[in-house]
């Protein structure tokens, strides 16, 4: 059996044990996105929407609501919620970084302009908090509003630390934590919060979401410099491009002798990128073994959600979130 086809089968199973539930979350997507006097927000939101994502965050909320028991009609406006908030960061992203390629297809900006992106963003942005505010629980809308905002504040705090070569593994951790992880985390949290659960498992969801986020997030910037573009959605080499200092590069920077040193600092900090140039980082990040130093991390990461999980009820669901982990890291195995 090829590594393709042990990637997709947690996803797939947790995808058809939530089929019904996943539908009526898309329903419930494709009706808010809808807009009477600016047709331009559909358009621009459809292309994202449906461009074949996986929905990973509304189906982890949906997970951590039937895994506590519930049977109320809420966690769909939640899981949609969640969608919302990642599409509307998406399409700030891709205006922040200049991209020119997500999930394979030209990006918003590319097809539309930066101004389309941002105020369809804000639009998202906006309709998620309706969204949010439906259910009536105030601790959900807490959890989620924080969330908005730790996200924010994460893009906030790449734009400063991602070309600054004092950046370390600190400081990328609490940037992944917030841009990608807290997202993660409120999904899974507000699932097991609406269903009332105890709150020994609340955390655990909390916990579990926190390290599947970052874990997921290290293999994302792995694949950057080792993925195939077909694969990743995106060109490899972008994050070299656009000066990102992600982890493998802050590895690799940490143990960099001065000539490398200068290396780094002419290609990220001052952005003087010649030919041949990303070549050369991939040779330091292989003579330094970051790439396999960041992959641990990653599996280390992994490990951690599967240990959250442990406060859980035994159910099918807590099997396929185990599982989930593993798909994760899979991707660069």
């Amino acid at each position: 059996m090829g590594v393709q086809e042990d990637v997709q089968k947690p996803l797939d199973r947790l995808s058809e044990a939530l089929a019904a539930e996943m539908e009526a979350v898309n329903a419930l997507i494709r009706a808010r996105m809808a807009s009477r006097h600016a047709p331009r927000i559909p358009e621009v939101t459809a292309h994202l929407v449906e461009a074949g994502g996986k929905r990973l965050r509304p189906m982890l909320t949906l997970a951590a609501a039937r895994l506590a028991g519930y049977d109320g009609p809420y966690h769909v406006h939640l899981a949609a919620t969640v969608e919302f908030i990642h599409t509307a960061t998406l399409l700030h992203d891709d205006v922040v970084d200049e991209s020119r390629q997500r999930r394979g297809r030209p990006t918003a900006n590319l097809l539309w302009d930066n101004k389309s992106s941002v105020l369809v963003g804000d639009y998202l942005f906006a309709r998620s908090f309706q969204l949010m505010v439906e259910p009536g629980n105030m601790r959900t809308l807490e959890i989620l509003a924080n969330a908005s905002a730790t996200i924010a504040e994460g893009e906030v705090l790449q734009l400063t630390a991602a070309q600054d070569l004092r950046t370390d593994e600190g400081v990328y951790l609490q940037v992944i934590r917030g841009k990608t992880a807290a997202l993660f985390s409120a999904a899974t949290e507000v699932g097991g919060v609406i269903a009332g659960a105890p709150e020994a498992q609340v955390q655990a969801l909390h916990d579990y979401g926190d390290a599947l986020g970052i874990a997921f997030q290290i293999v994302d910037d792995l694949l950057d410099y080792g993925g195939a573009t077909q694969t990743i959605g995106k060109n490899v080499g972008d994050d070299f491009r656009e000066r990102k200092l992600t982890l493998p590069v802050i590895k690799a920077v940490a143990l960099a002798d001065a000539d490398e040193r200068a290396f780094w600092v002419r290609t990220i900090e001052k952005g003087d990128q010649r030919e041949g140039d990303l070549e050369h980082a991939l040779q330091l990040l292989a003579r330094h073994g970051a790439m396999q130093a960041a992959r641990e991390d990653a599996l280390d990461w992994a490990a951690r959600a599967r240990d959250a999980l442990t406060p859980l009820p035994d159910h099918p669901i807590r099997d396929m979130l185990s599982d989930l982990a593993d798909f994760v890291v899979s991707r660069v195995a």
